[in-house]
């Protein structure tokens, strides 16, 4: 049986006893308008809906009158719907049939959703255009003939937006919004989430007629109130959750992220699209569904502004696309586990009502998520759950390809470091990636605009006039592109804390340490008034210093534990810190359920509700901090004392291997931690970096012969390994400390190593060798390569992933590394002269101005390297694979480059003077600029004919034309 909509209008009429109104000059829209306000007044009555029915032709009407009355005063269009069926119902004893309890819930529904949306957006006129009536009455007429069986009847109730009845009533609404010149896009858009947006009123409709209705095979109302549950929860966890994190404030500021917040800019990777605004970006993949099996990926360097986005664009999509799309935000360091699929993970996650009560939350097709998973780089060890970062990204991709499918739907946008994708070999090819670029100049203008508007004396916060100036050292101009210090660059200046002596005579290394440095002594120095009532008058008595020694711990104990520490751990490390002890166990008996606040991380010691932990509010903090516990370390380790006329060491050898195990065997050091403790290390005036040197590099040679590891009693990675396990780090084992102590110190021992190699009073002292250097003339140099074997039996290329971008302008000369693993590295500038690199992988790596001359590379995969400005004069590569390597102005002279595979290679600018390419590969390889010599040997030499950009006197030398 079908129903039509002119027909269900009619049966009402005769039911209510009520003839169509012969006056035609009463407005449809307004006798609709009337009777609402009328029911709103007086309540619903027999007489109104009589009024009503005799005066219209449909409830949508009322979308001819001015909308400025249809979306004020809360007018009751849903009580008006629920109450033409009671009545029905009670006039005819009997119960109406599905079709016709559809055609008018569905209507009362989309007014309340029509009039829900629109609100939100109060500056628009509506009822900009006087023809609005006329092109709208004649687009509700089409609705007369609109045919309703009961399967579209169902089916308009189990999912409306993607019924006939919501294609139908879209249409009356945009005609309604593209007459108020609204643009159609937006236009669009809002109807879109009109509909998605009138399935909650159905459901309430449904709940308040309480009633079944007659031969519909329907869910229950226990059901209903279960759905109407679901949606009241993800409501709440926008309002509670998404909502406040725009107007979190600002450290210790009285304003939020809000106020000062400017969109990024952002470069895509896989495209030629030079730049584009963030959050444009964002949007258009959001709202292109022809792109859906694509995963939004937004890599950034540290203090880019990938969380604040996160933030910002997460609140966004609640205001202006929910329910169409329902933001989730997850912060990845926090979550405790990684299941083998991201649905359990977001199941365990997400323990709302919405998933609670529904098992088929992700296939339901009333809810759309995008799920925002902010800093995949910091994801816990222990949470992968076996689960390296590429295993991860392949379950993110894996998701969004199934989301293409009708039932599902849903998008995921993930942030993390640039730096972290660089170990992960094979990303999928459904990454939608972009990163984050530096703010130019029109961006920092905008973010000073905003600045100065929460400023009490903007004159005194203007940092923009001296970043233009040619007082401000240009690595400060260069520094205060990153969102994060320009922050602090800009409240330093405003208190008069910028220390500007001190950053002019910075190195482009130091600058960056120097403003974490004296942004740390500022904030401890003054806490806000804010800071100092939550540390309560007893703690404000604690010296700078003493807070600082506090952070300093708590960062060990974060950095170790992977961005969640206890603080049990964090009393355990200060055990001989009588001042440190006494602050915490000050604020047990002071703070109860109240964390102890600072303005870069919060200690929760005692609460009801949470754990007792430590955060740190960004992990640039922690890491900076943990760079300042581990410098303090490393001066006093070079640190003497006088006894009986003779220097003696403060720290024992003994002493000191436990404090590497203590501080650095707990996982990989990142470079943003190394590069804030070179920084800090090259400010102390006089640093004995030779002694350092000289006690890590004594270290490195007994780790390599295991001599840490190799003990019947308890060995050092024993002890550390307890000590981790005792609170809660159980990842770990005894191998896997040992390697992380080892590879840690060998990076710092390469940094030293590049460090002092332009300084001619250091270079001569501190020269060091990975592998080792070779002691006589049958000695093989194979320490380094003992170390990559060991370190990859717990895990395939785990030296690469720890060590690999810290190899640049390593001492690689006479090393025997044949066979080795070095794939994706960093290898530029690396000397490798006379090494034996016979069948290593070297795929991808970056071997640019690195010197290979008189080196084996026989049978190595260079397959993707850069190899740009290396020297390989004299090296043998015969059989080696350089396909789609980058050889651009390389010297190639005297090479030995027989039968190489140089297909789709870029030989341009390259030096093949006296080069052996008997037998060589040239497919499509790039030969422009290239120089050569009569001594250079092209004999048997394959693809010349199709090799790009030959220079014509050589085609001339070799007989092509």
């Amino acid at each position: 049986m079908k129903s039509r909509l002119l027909e269900v209008w009619q049966q009402l009429r005769t039911s209510f006893s009520v003839e169509e109104s012969p006056n035609t000059t009463v407005e449809t829209g307004k006798a609709v308008l009337a009777a609402v306000q009328t029911i709103k007044k007086q309540g619903a009555s027999v007489e109104a809906l009589k009024s009503l029915l005799q005066n219209s032709s449909s409830l949508l009407d009322v979308l001819c009158s001015p909308l400025a009355q249809v979306l004020s005063g809360g007018l009751p269009f849903l009580p008006m719907g629920i109450a033409l069926l009671k009545f029905y119902r009670a006039i005819t004893k009997q119960d109406p049939s599905l079709e016709d309890c559809v055609f008018i819930i569905s209507q009362a529904a989309y007014l309340e959703s029509v009039k829900e949306i629109l609100s939100i957006y109060a500056s628009v006129n509506w009822d900009a255009n006087p023809n609005i009536q006329k092109a709208t009455t004649k687009q509700l007429q089409k609705l007369n003939d609109l045919e309703l069986d009961s399967q579209t009847a169902s089916e308009a109730i189990a999912c409306f937006h993607q019924s006939e009845l919501a294609q139908a009533f879209n249409q009356v609404l945009l005609v309604r919004l593209l007459l108020a010149k609204i643009p159609k896009a937006n236009a669009s858009l809002l109807i879109k989430r009109v509909a998605w947006n009138t399935y909650r009123y159905i459901i309430q409709a449904w709940i308040e007629l309480g009633y079944p209705i007659k031969n519909a095979n329907q869910p229950s109302l226990l059901d209903w109130h279960e759905e109407q549950q679901k949606i009241q929860s993800i409501d709440e966890y926008l309002k509670y959750y998404i909502s406040p994190k725009p107007l979190e404030y600002l450290f210790n500021e009285p304003f939020s992220l809000k106020d000062i917040y400017v969109p990024l800019t952002a470069k895509p990777l896989d495209e030629k699209i030079e730049y584009l605004d963030l959050e444009t970006w964002a949007k258009t993949i959001l709202l292109k569904q022809e792109k859906l099996e694509q995963v939004m990926f937004i890599q950034g360097q540290t203090g880019s502004g990938k969380s604040v986005f996160c933030r910002m664009f997460a609140d966004w999509v609640r205001k202006h696309l929910y329910p169409t799309w329902i933001p989730i935000l997850l912060c990845l360091r926090d979550i405790d586990l990684i299941e083998s699929r991201l649905e359990k993970t977001l199941e365990r996650e997400l323990k709302s009502g919405y998933i609670q009560l529904d098992n088929n939350w992700l296939t339901n097709k009333n809810t759309r998520f995008l799920f925002i998973l902010d800093g995949f780089d910091e994801l816990h060890f222990e949470s992968r759950n076996n689960l390296n970062l590429e295993l991860f990204i392949k379950q993110l991709a894996k998701f969004q390809q199934e989301c293409k499918y009708v039932e599902m739907g849903h998008r995921v946008l993930i942030t993390g470091k640039s730096m972290s994708l660089e170990g992960i070999h094979n990303l999928p090819s459904n990454l939608e990636r972009v990163e984050i670029v530096e703010m130019d100049g029109q961006l920092q203008q905008k973010w000073f605009g905003k600045w100065s508007a929460v400023q009490i004396n903007p004159k005194n916060a203007s940092l923009w006039q001296f970043l233009q100036s040619e007082e401000c050292p240009s690595q400060v101009q260069k520094l205060a592109q990153e969102p994060l210090l320009l922050y602090f660059l800009a409240a330093m200046y405003r208190d008069g804390k910028l220390v500007i002596e001190k950053l002019e005579k910075a190195t482009q290394q130091t600058a960056k340490t120097i403003i974490y440095q004296e942004a740390l002594e500022w904030i401890l120095a003054q806490p806000s008034e804010r800071d100092r009532n939550n540390l309560k008058p007893e703690l404000t008595k604690y010296k700078p210093e003493d807070l600082k020694r506090l952070l300093t711990e708590a960062a060990v104990c974060v950095v170790q534990s992977k961005n969640k520490a206890s603080i049990s751990m964090l009393e355990a490390r200060l055990e001989e810190d009588e001042t440190a002890k006494a602050l915490i166990k000050k604020a047990k008996g002071k703070l109860a359920n109240e964390p102890l606040k600072t303005a870069w991380a919060n200690f929760y010691i005692t609460s009801a509700e949470r754990e007792d932990r430590i955060e740190f509010f960004h992990q640039s903090f922690s890491e900076f901090l943990f760079a300042e516990r581990l410098k303090s370390r490393l001066k006093i380790w070079t640190q003497e004392y006088l006894e009986e006329g003779r220097k003696q060491l403060i720290t024992s050898e003994a002493q000191m291997n436990w404090q590497i195990y203590d501080l650095l065997g707990f996982g990989k050091l990142t470079p943003e931690i190394v590069e804030y403790l070179m920084g800090l290390l090259t400010e102390i005036p006089d640093f004995p970096w030779e002694q350092l040197f000289k006690r890590l590099e004594n270290f490195y040679h007994n780790w390599c012969q295991g001599k840490f590891i190799d003990s019947a009693e308890e060995t050092l990675p024993q002890k550390k390994l307890r000590q981790l396990q005792k609170y809660g780090i159980r990842e770990l084992g005894q191998r896997q400390i040992d390697i992380y102590a080892g590879l840690n110190v060998l990076i710092l021992l390469l940094e030293l190593h590049r460090h002092t190699q332009n300084q001619d009073d250091l270079k001569k002292q501190i020269t060091f060798y990975p592998s080792g250097q070779p002691k006589g003339l049958f000695s093989i140099a194979d320490q380094l390569l003992l170390s990559i074997n060991y370190a990859d039996s717990i895990q395939l290329r785990n030296f690469t992933t720890i060590v690999g971008q810290f190899l640049s302008n390593a001492n690689l000369s006479d090393a025997y590394l044949r066979g080795v693993v070095l794939s994706h590295a960093n290898l530029s500038n690396a000397n490798f002269s006379r090494a034996n690199l016979s069948y290593a992988n070297l795929s991808h790596a970056n071997l640019s101005n690195a010197n290979f001359s008189r080196t084996n590379l026989s049978d190595a995969n260079l397959c993707g390297a850069n190899l740009s400005r290396a020297n390989l004069s004299d090296t043998k590569l015969s059989r080696a694979d350089l396909s789609r390597a980058n050889l651009s102005d390389a010297n190639l002279s005297r090479a030995y480059l027989s039968h190489l595979d140089l297909s789709d290679a870029n030989l341009g600018g390259a030096n093949l003077s006296s080069a052996f390419l008997n037998g060589a590969n040239l497919s499509h390889a790039n030969l422009e600029n290239i120089s050569w010599d009569e001594y250079t040997n092209w004999e048997n030499v394959q693809g010349l004919y199709i090799a790009i950009n030959m220079p014509e006197v050589l085609k001339q030398q070799l007989g092509l034309i």
